[in-house]
């Protein structure tokens, strides 16, 4: 690396070489003088490392440096091949069943030819390591303090927040005057923002393209990032928002559709294309648009706004001195107020002025100094690190660079990495702290750390320091995804060096020193093979695939000569990516990859099973299977894996069990899919119960449990999940349609007592249970925010949900004997502060589907329901206070529901109208009282005043709807179907001031009286801005 980033190398170096197990080896193989000359000469480099990269201006320093970096590098190698050794000793030792085994390697020929092979490497690397230190003439300060790493709380921030973009508002008025004013003759016309990167052209496209004005103006609004690939059929995609594999003559039909006729507002974001016939090629797609359609575009190349036919090309400056001080304050001080300490305040005007006006070098030193508050860490950032920066006019780097200097060294290692990511990439952030965790980045001084964990908090300081951007969170708050400046993009390819690379198509010469590569293009192995001097690059440890199209066809030869190929020349890889390659077996060759840690054989479907020695591959701590559809086993011996942390089974849906042992992985975090098997025995081992989840303590994230029985046969399984406080979300599958004529109900309803999880879980799906009842544990779901209830037939009573407080999605499907949501008399049995308290606090969105006998919510309260036309029996009823989305399908006997002040959207099918009816003519003082609602809310506006899209498909008595409907003011989108008896429409439709969109489909009678110019109801919609008639 560019960027001398081994004190944590030799930090692992150093580790290993003081564990015990190491220690015994030594002596078993009388290298343990060797190995002692090892550690000392490795904490000598590392006691002079930080001095040594401070120095690397001078070259002979540098030149020693890549020398060090070399040999470490090469000791951490033949380290971790020792280290398998020991692994495979104690796993031996550990069980007696290999007792044969361990006599055989540990007391024969095998011991005494491993050991002199071993023996000679590390002399080998010790005689290399004392040359290197011999050859250091200059004197270097022994400094053994690395920057220390401070976790930092939390905080989160958007880059379209108006208040975190400062000094554009000129720039945004002057660009939505281009945006709103006739400036050609076209209907079409081009607008580009250019300037350098960092300036904010992506956060002022995002401030105005969300201003009220442009999105009153245009009709249609599309955001596209298009970045470095400018490739018609991936562009019109993007547009298109299509995940699709159409053909270009598909997907152009489908964009002039989109855009022909409207007034549309088109953002290309970060444009690098700088060809005009590509250009051409999508804006004859684009040309058909109303008048005053616009496409804005942002680039840093003024020749892409001149070939773009840009009508007015608009150049963003970057901030003055006012302005750039004033962001400065605002990131690097404490509640954005200027030091009272003059120093302090100096040395920032000094730094603002350095940044060049541009925000994003100004946000990211001005993170960096955060933290400091203290007047000689101010001068000695100036004087030891400002002072430094000789920087060219428009180059940013070496500014940015500055907030990558201070990093500590197991962070640089972290952020370099990350430059094997194309520019614009999606990254998924749990994939990149397994790929860091892979290649030994993380460190933890507690044991009993999770190193996930560290790893995340890593990101979460990098994501601080704005080395990442972009974030994307579940609904959970975790966040999942993440992208990359293209500066940062930039930045991180500069400072991995050469050891780093993106591979392209046709590149054929690459450095001999590298040790991690990805490939942005899909390897097609019948159109591309390794070029020969990258199989030269024989110290790589990363063979990344970030761009693999899935389930393309792949012949078997070649994919067994392309693996032949990695394994013969990559020997020292921790990462292997064979995704999407067209496997259906395992080639022999992968078992000879011992450093192997994360093998990605996912979208492999044809996979059936693996062989038998993967679990050889004692290293291995993620193996991810995601989408290899026909597997149908694990390997019988996989307790062997035992560093394996990570096995990914999402969508290997033809598992047919777990193999025995599996409870015994106590390092496993991440499991998502346990089978059990139907006859309780698979294959050649015999198949693992509940009682071995059981014992895997560690679960995280994701779990799906298949095939569970109806009857408990294991007489030790104890609560298998209830200990598992990581665990977010939870599957549990019974098997579909099991005969349970013959069951006891109190054994059925045992079956899902005894899956009680954590009060921690977020998320549950319960599918093909066939108990009449629930288990009792439900009421302890405190944390729960989605519950899903799939097709649980025979289920009569639901258990009580509307206490939840974090529940914010409830989800029923198929209860076919289901006829009440809830046991209680509503209001009648609690008081009503009660209710407000406790009625589904958080509920935002409800959906039941196919309930086909449900009645009413309440079984005790038919009577009191919001289809009655009883003004004083509706005050008493609970309401929904945070419901806004409802959904009712197939429910055709559901009348009566909770009253839903704040519903926003409605989606009615093939159920009754009764359900919603009278809640169209309820009026402000009929729900005054309602328990659970905001009353000054509600008070001066009418019931469903919130509602903005109705969805009608199927009602079958519904033949008029209320003249009240001009009680609907926020309602902008209104859809019937299917409709047969539905003859008219109301007056009152005439009078909705936001209703935008109408659509009518398959309803005879009332197209019939929609019918353009002609028909008698026409006036009352003519006024309506899209209307569809089918």
């Amino acid at each position: 690396m560019a960027e001398r980033v081994l004190i944590n190398i030799a930090e692992r170096i150093i580790g290993r070489l003081g564990s015990l197990a190491l220690q015994q080896i030594g002596l078993i193989w009388g290298i343990q003088d060797e190995l002692k000359k090892l550690k000392k000469t490795v904490e000598g480099f590392q006691a002079v490392l930080v001095d040594a990269e401070e120095k690397q201006a001078n070259n002979e320093v540098k030149l020693w440096l890549q020398s060090v970096e070399d040999a470490v590098y090469e000791a951490d190698d033949v380290l971790d091949e020792l280290n398998t050794q020991v692994q495979r000793r104690q796993v031996m030792r550990g069980n007696t069943k290999l007792s044969k085994e361990v006599h055989l390697f540990f007391s024969s020929s095998n011991q005494l030819a491993f050991g002199l092979k071993m023996s000679h490497k590390i002399k080998d690397i010790n005689k290399r390591l004392s040359e290197v230190a011999n050859r250091r003439t200059f004197h270097l300060e022994v400094n053994r303090e690395d920057t220390r790493f401070v976790k930092r709380e939390r905080v989160t921030h958007s880059f379209v927040r108006k208040e975190n973009i400062m000094g554009r508002d000129k720039d945004k008025m002057a660009i939505i005057q281009l945006l709103l004013d006739s400036i050609s003759t076209e209907n079409v016309s081009t607008i580009s923002i250019v300037g350098i990167g960092g300036l904010g052209k992506t956060a002022l496209a995002q401030l105005i393209f969300n201003e009220e004005v442009i999105q009153k103006h245009f009709e249609l609004k599309i955001w596209t990032c298009v970045s470095n690939v400018f490739e018609l059929d991936i562009v019109v995609k993007k547009i298109l928002q299509s995940k699709n594999h159409d053909e270009i003559e598909q997907l152009q039909n489908d964009l002039r559709k989109k855009v022909d006729g409207k007034k549309y507002l088109l953002v290309l974001d970060d444009v690098w294309n700088e060809d005009r016939e590509k250009w051409l090629s999508l804006k004859n797609l684009l040309v058909g648009g109303g008048e005053g359609s616009r496409i804005l575009i942002t680039t840093r190349s003024k020749t892409v706004a001149t070939i773009s036919d840009t009508a007015k090309p608009y150049t963003l400056k970057g901030l003055n001195e006012e302005q750039s001080w004033s962001l400065f304050k605002k990131i690097a001080y404490k509640d954005g107020k200027e030091p009272e300490n003059p120093t302090i305040k100096a040395v920032g005007e000094e730094v603002a002025r350095k940044c060049q006006g541009v925000p994003l070098a100004i946000r990211t030193i001005g993170g960096m100094l955060f933290a400091k508050d203290d007047k000689t860490n101010w001068l000695n950032f100036k004087e030891k690190t400002l002072s430094k920066i000789n920087q060219e006019q428009n180059d940013i780097l070496p500014t940015l660079k500055l907030s990558y200097d201070v990093l500590p060294s197991h962070l640089k290692h972290c952020f370099a990495y990350c430059s094997l990511f194309p520019p614009d990439y999606e990254i998924s952030v749990q994939r990149l702290i397994r790929l860091w965790v892979a290649q030994g980045f993380i460190k933890s001084s507690d044991e009993n750390e999770c190193l996930e964990d560290v790893a995340y908090e890593y990101y979460r300081e990098l994501l601080q320091r704005s080395f990442f951007q972009e974030e994307k969170t579940n609904e959970f708050g975790m966040i999942v995804s993440c992208k990359m400046h293209d500066l940062m993009n930039e930045l991180a390819i500069s400072v991995s060096g050469v050891r780093s690379v993106i591979v392209d198509m046709n590149q054929k010469n690459f450095h001999e020193k590298l040790h991690h590569v990805s490939f942005n293009f899909d390897i097609d192995l019948s159109q591309w093979e390794v070029p020969t001097s990258l199989l030269k690059a024989n110290k790589i440890r990363t063979f990344l695939f970030t761009c693999q199209k899935p389930y393309g066809k792949r012949e078997r030869s070649l994919c067994d000569s392309f693996c032949a190929t990695i394994v013969s020349n990559f020997k020292l890889l921790r990462m292997l990516s064979l995704n999407e390659l067209g496997i259906t077996t395992l080639p022999n060759c992968l078992k000879k990859m011992k450093h192997l840690r994360y093998l990605n054989l996912s979208c492999n479907p044809s996979i059936k099973r693996l062989p038998d020695w993967i679990v050889g591959l004692s290293n291995l701590e993620t193996l991810d299977l995601t989408e290899c559809g026909w597997l149908v086993e694990l390997p019988r011996d996989i307790k062997k894996m035992i560093n394996l942390r990570h096995l990914i089974l999402e969508g290997c849906d033809g598992l047919s069990g777990m193999p025995h042992g599996i409870g015994e992985l106590n390092g496993v975090r991440t499991l998502n899919r346990f089978v059990l098997s139907e006859s309780n025995c698979l294959g050649r081992g015999g198949s693992a119960g509940l009682a071995e989840l059981g014992t895997l303590k560690e679960l995280r994230g994701e779990l799906l449990i298949d095939n569970l029985r109806h009857v408990v046969s294991e007489s030790n399984v104890g609560t298998p999940l209830k200990d598992k406080q990581h665990l977010c979300s939870l599957q549990l599958w019974w098997i579909l349609r099991e005969d349970i004529s013959a069951v006891d109900e109190e054994d059925i309803i045992k079956s899902m007592e005894v899956l009680q999880p954590h009060s921690n879980l977020k998320q549950l799906e319960v599918s093909f249970y066939g108990g009449v009842r629930f288990a009792s544990w439900f009421s302890s779901l405190i944390n729960i925010v989605n519950l899903r209830l799939y097709w649980c037939e025979r289920c009569q009573h639901l258990p009580p949900l509307h206490h939840l407080p974090s529940l914010k999605s409830l989800t029923m499907v198929g209860l076919e004997k289901l006829e009440y949501i809830s046991e209680n008399e509503s209001s009648n049995s609690m008081s009503d502060e009660m209710m407000k308290i406790s009625f589904f606090p958080s509920l935002e969105t409800l959906k039941i589907v196919y309930c086909p006998v449900l009645k009413v919510w309440w079984r005790a309260h038919t009577h009191n329901s919001a289809a009655s036309s009883s003004s004083t029996e509706n005050m008493s009823l609970p309401s929904f206070p945070r419901l806004s989305t409802l959904s009712i399908y197939e429910c055709p006997n559901l009348t009566s529901m909770p009253l839903y002040p704040n519903v926003e959207r409605i989606k009615l099918t093939r159920s009754s109208w009764k359900v919603v009816d009278s809640l169209f003519v309820r009026g402000a003082s009929d729900i005054t009282h309602d328990v659970g609602v905001d009353v000054s809310a509600s008070s001066s506006s009418p019931h469903l005043s919130k509602l903005t899209h109705l969805t009608l498909n199927g009602i079958e008595d519904l033949a008029s709807l209320p003249e009240e409907i001009n009680n609907l003011t926020s309602l902008q989108e209104l859809a019937i179907s299917n409709c047969s008896n539905l003859s008219s429409l109301p007056e009152g439709i005439r009078g909705l001031p936001c209703l935008n969109r109408l659509e009518i489909r398959w309803c005879p009678m009332l197209s019939e009286r929609c019918k353009k110019e002609t028909g008698e109801d026409w006036f009352k919609i003519a006024h309506i801005q899209s209307i569809e008639i089918v």
